[in-house]
């Protein structure tokens, strides 16, 4: 079985390196960020934090600065 790459533009969900990589904005901003409970852009998997791309995309859409 062969594992297929998925343009992070198509993907539902990011790691926190594609969501770095996606945004332009660092590793360490975004897991502080992603640490507040009201984070709603956030799912956790265990201990692995998943950035939520279309929620996060609204939030960056409607901030002025991080």
């Amino acid at each position: 079985m062969t594992k297929q790459k998925v343009p992070i533009w198509h993907k539902t969900n990011l790691t926190i390196s594609e969501a770095a990589a996606y945004s332009n904005i660092g590793l360490n901003k975004l897991r502080e960020m992603t640490e507040s409970e009201d984070c709603n852009f956030v799912l956790w998997v265990g201990n692995k934090r998943l950035i939520k791309r279309v929620l996060f995309d609204k939030y960056l859409s409607g901030i002025y600065s991080i």
